[in-house]
């Protein structure tokens, strides 16, 4: 972004506490970087009107919302053009099943993270979402058996 200002090391210590604990008191903040408590929230301002702070959200525990199952899914379309792009985009925004989508160089064209509640909701989902998306040739399905890291915080 042109207008953001960079960050120094009381930015990067605001973005790393707020990135461990985004329920953080303005006052504990305050105390964790060294500064007043008018002078944080100022920054947190300023940080969040930038772009460095997108928003706030809790962490749900995905085996107690029947959403167990963590599933990738390689995704090959049957052409690439902007259009079909476009059409499988916009088709991907509507199921909460599909937690991310990305468009990679390789071998395919997408990668979906999905959860649902287990193999059987899995197979539903597949047959009546996932090969019914505009544009798709072809998936492959990686089930997880075990996540061994799952994160969402950034090196800062």
């Amino acid at each position: 972004m042109s207008d953001t200002h960079p960050l120094d090391r009381i930015d990067l210590r605001i973005l790393g506490c707020l990135q461990s604990d985004g329920r953080i008191s303005n006052l504990k903040l305050a105390e964790e970087v060294g500064l007043s408590p008018t002078a944080v929230l100022s920054r947190v301002q300023k940080l969040s009107k930038e772009g460095y702070i997108l928003g706030y959200e809790a962490r749900l525990n995905p085996l107690k919302l029947s959403a167990g199952m963590l599933v990738f899914v390689e995704v090959s379309l049957d052409r690439t053009t902007p259009h079909v792009f476009d059409s499988f985009k916009a088709a991907v925004q509507v199921y909460p099943e599909i937690m991310e989508c990305h468009m990679v160089a390789g071998g395919f064209d997408y990668l979906l993270k999905t959860r649902v509640a287990d193999m059987g909701a899995y197979r539903s989902f597949a047959g009546t979402v996932l090969w019914q998306l505009p544009g798709v040739r072809e998936t492959r399905t990686y089930a997880v058996m075990e996540e061994v890291k799952n994160s969402t915080h950034l090196k800062l």
